[in-house]
């Protein structure tokens, strides 16, 4: 039965005005109705939507209430990477960095934005045509989890735009927090529930926002404010502050806070005012953030493998607190490294209950002198890591003797040394110890490296405790009938297992070498190597000084590589994994022959032949450089499935594109397509 076109008409209109009420509460702070009126309005579209469900559409304010619970979260892939920031702890730090920007944009004063750093939960927003589509977690920066329905229940996220001019696609981010009072009446009546109260509001909103049931989000009093942008059909703005008053007019809460600066000076005065007012803002905010505010000028300055080269954050000085020393541990990494670790009289530190603190090496324990029985000084160093700052040693009691770290592992017995060069010890047990084998065989599953999924912790921890798997190359000897009777592991679960180990099997040597957990070695080392030597063999036999050859390879990388595989147990792993059939291709040519040398190319959608980290990698062999952003320095473009703004920025430079059946023929004939 067709709905009626004046109950249609009405139930538009309650939406509008709903929403209109919602801004004008939760976003302005000025409400122009009372609770009573506005409630009425709500239970008069509510009963609309019941009588005829098909009016309810997903940006419908009813929605906010929360959906049927999921079986799990889902996953959201960023087309845009959300980076992590770097920190700046001091005023020499973000005069450094400051100098950085200057020294590559060619200028003598940049203007900045300024904004506080809420202490939250990051998330990206996705609205498509003005409605809201999908939210996703921070996640890894590529792939996070689905918390769409949740984050339609925060008031403070507009379902559908208000305004105009917005783009087709505008990706949102930003972070979810719980103010401060709420906080505390959170966790009084988790209390009087007899459950455990959140250590902090960070804790409390990623929880809140990770919950399977929506109905539980809707009852936390989350709040979202944006600080910058993922995917966008179209530019926003010039500059970032000019972004984000954009997004004011579209319905967001932006930070009252926000303001610009002229230089570093400027900033530096801000970070003062707010570090003042820091107690009295209702939000908790573990520092400030400077952004470059010339968008253009952004792009010219780019990113690092893990943060923007545009922003920092200045944070604020960490919270301190006095314990005592109950006992100092020895603690064995997934590298091998012996951390010696206080474990600590329970003290509550900047919002946050610590028990324990790194003590980092042996040369650190015996700088502070810290012993067993002391009282200390704790402090979140960065809000984050709790360190021990100093020995109050008028308390020390009598007979104490200061710690050395042990001779032998207390996992698996093996030496523990100091390597020539290094402040840490290592248990020189490598993959056979216990405390190590976990966590190197997580790493050699993880997405960046082999990318084994379903291969967790809770299951690696299964494997290994009962004698499966040894060592990485265990894995792809695993059998069906080895799965079946595992903790949550079914057929069919077994089945996707042994799928996602076969199809591993098939990779890159440079997520090979950035899965054997080398220390000192991450993706932008490995792939270095890879693309440098194109040979594990010239790796592995490679005197220090041959690897030094590399670019960003100093000495302390050249001894760990080359420490590494004079491992013989290494090496047997190595020799273990290749007769596994793990594989990759082979270089076709010396680099400096590369058919695509001196050729720039940009990704972007999905190819149904390969992940784009594969894609990436083909290139790369070739000689290609693969970059993040599209600009007139781009030679090609490779658009897949469901391309985003990177092709409308092609196409508005004039800059050729590639589809997946172009891009396949390159690969197989790079020679021809240079030529032509």
């Amino acid at each position: 039965m067709s709905v009626p076109a004046k109950v249609a008409e009405r139930a538009a209109r309650l939406r509008r005005e709903i929403e209109y009420h919602n801004y004008r509460y939760y976003v302005l702070d000025a409400p122009v109705i009372s609770d009573a009126e506005y409630d009425a309005l709500l239970r008069e579209l509510m009963e609309l939507e019941r009588r005829h469900p098909e009016l309810v559409t997903p940006d419908s304010p009813t929605q906010r209430v929360g959906a049927p619970p999921r079986a799990d979260m889902g996953e959201v892939r960023h087309a845009v990477p959300m980076l992590s920031l770097d920190n700046a702890f001091g005023e020499e730090e973000v005069r450094e960095f400051d100098r950085r920007v200057r020294e590559r944009l060619g200028a003598a004063r940049v203007g900045y934005s300024c904004e506080p750093k809420f202490d939250g939960a990051s998330v990206s927003l996705r609205y498509e045509g003005g409605v809201l589509v999908q939210a996703g977690t921070r996640g890894d920066g590529y792939r996070g989890e689905d918390v769409t329905a949740n984050v339609r229940t925060i008031r403070t996220v507009p379902l559908r735009l208000q305004g105009e001019g917005w783009p087709r696609v505008l990706e949102v981010r930003g972070e979810v927090v719980i103010p401060k009072a709420d906080f505390e009446r959170l966790n009084a009546e988790r209390l009087e529930r007899g459950e455990a109260p959140f250590a902090n509001p960070r804790n409390a909103a990623a929880g809140s926002l990770r919950q399977l049931d929506p109905k539980v989000t809707a009852a936390r009093p989350l709040a979202f404010f944006p600080w910058g942008f993922g995917e966008l059909s179209a530019p926003v703005a010039e500059t970032h502050s000019a972004a984000l008053a954009r997004l004011r007019e579209w319905g967001f809460r932006v930070t009252e806070h926000l303001e610009t600066a002229d230089g570093i000076d400027g900033c530096l005065a801000y970070y003062r005012r707010i570090l003042e007012l820091r107690e009295r803002l209702p939000f908790e905010m573990d520092g400030v953030v400077y952004k470059v505010d010339e968008l253009a000028a952004c792009e010219r300055l780019g990113y690092t493998a893990r943060a923007p080269r545009w922003a920092v954050a200045h944070k604020f000085p960490a919270e301190e607190a006095t314990t005592v020393v109950e006992d100092i541990i020895a603690s064995v990494g997934r590298t091998g490294v012996v951390t010696p670790v206080a474990v600590l009289r329970p003290v509550h530190v900047s919002g946050v209950t610590v028990t324990r603190a790194s003590l980092h090496n042996q040369d650190e324990v015996e700088r502070k002198d810290v012993r067993i029985g002391d009282t200390v000084i704790v402090r979140r160093a960065g809000e984050v890591i709790p360190e021990v700052v100093a020995v109050v040693k008028e308390k020390r009691p009598p007979g104490t003797r200061p710690w050395r770290m042990p001779a032998k592992c207390p996992v698996c017995g093996s030496r523990v040394v100091r390597l020539p060069g290094e402040a840490a010890h290592r248990c020189m047990g490598g993959l056979y110890c216990p405390a190590q084998r976990k966590g190197a065989i997580r790493h050699f599953a993880s997405r960046r490296a082999m990318d084994i999924d379903g291969l967790g912790e809770k299951l690696v921890d299964q494997l290994v405790e009962k004698g499966l798997v040894r060592d990485p190359a265990d894995l792809y000897r695993l059998r069906k009938e080895d799965l079946v009777g595992l903790e949550r592991m079914g057929e069919k679960s077994a089945e996707n297992l042994l799928a996602a180990i076969e199809r591993s099997r098939s990779t890159t040597l440079a997520r090979f070498l950035y899965a054997l957990g080398i220390p000192q070695v991450g993706e932008a080392t490995a792939q270095a190597l890879a693309g440098h030597f194109g040979d594990l063999d010239a790796i592995m036999d490679a005197p220090p000084e041959r690897l030094q050859e590399v670019p960003d390879v100093g000495p302390v990388v050249a001894d760990a590589i080359h420490s590494f595989f004079r491992e013989r147990h290494n090496r047997e792993v190595v020799r273990r994994l290749l007769e596994a059939g793990v594989r990759w291709p082979r270089p076709r040519r010396a680099a400096a022959e590369a058919p695509l040398q001196g050729l720039t190319f940009v990704l972007t959608g999905a190819l149904e032949s390969m992940t784009r980290e594969e894609a990436k990698a083909r290139l790369e062999a070739l000689g290609a450089r693969v970059a993040g952003s599209v600009s007139r320095r781009t030679s090609y473009v490779v658009v897949g499935a469901d391309p985003g703004s990177k092709l409308d920025k092609a196409r508005a430079l004039g800059v050729p594109t590639l589809d997946e059946r172009a891009f396949l023929a390159l690969l197989e004939h790079p020679e021809d397509f240079v030529r032509r």
